[in-house]
């Protein structure tokens, strides 16, 4: 069963992912790239990460991936006289997809030629499955408290320097 589940995320994740290099519509991209975070936020619940899983769909989902909607759809060039089938379009110049897909060949070989080098051999016992979150929680609210509470402060103050630049100082009448 935890195979299958294996096998069922992995396929989501990929197909996502393949979805996303060949589609031409920014958006349905970002939906893609939705499902390819879902489906990498199951594999490491599986892998006995749950803290892992669980922030990259807060994180990555909740955060970076409706920054990047949000983005797409404030950029978009929306001119009346357009032909509403072109909007959100990425076009690529024939040569670039060539070096593309050969760069990207070149990369999925060595790949290969990696994981068929290494030995999967697992050392030692058999993992037991238990929660890593109540240990993180432990160990950041004790001996990593100080730099938690550094990177507390350091993520307010961008937040104020970012309102503070976003600030509207010329307003018009």
């Amino acid at each position: 069963m935890e195979a299958a589940a294996f096998y069922g995320f992995s396929l989501l994740a990929v197909t996502a992912a393949v979805f996303i290099l060949f589609s031409k519509n920014l958006i349905h991209a970002a939906f893609a790239l939705f499902l390819a975070f879902l489906g990498v936020a199951a594999l490491f619940v599986l892998a006995g990460a749950d803290f892992l899983g669980v922030s990259q769909i807060m994180i990555y989902v909740g955060g970076i991936l409706v920054l990047l909607i949000f983005g797409i759809m404030l950029t978009q060039n929306i001119n009346k006289s357009d032909d509403s089938s072109r909007h959100n379009k990425v076009e690529v110049l024939v040569k670039r997809e060539v070096w593309g897909f050969l760069i990207g060949l070149g990369f999925f070989a060595v790949l290969i030629k990696i994981i068929f080098k290494s030995d999967f051999k697992m050392k030692g016992d058999a993992m037991i499955s238990k929660s890593t979150i109540k240990t993180i929680g432990v160990e950041l609210m004790t001996s990593h408290l100080f730099p938690f509470e550094v990177a507390a402060v350091l993520l307010l103050v961008a937040l104020v320097g970012a309102a503070y630049l976003a600030l509207n100082r010329n307003p018009t009448p």
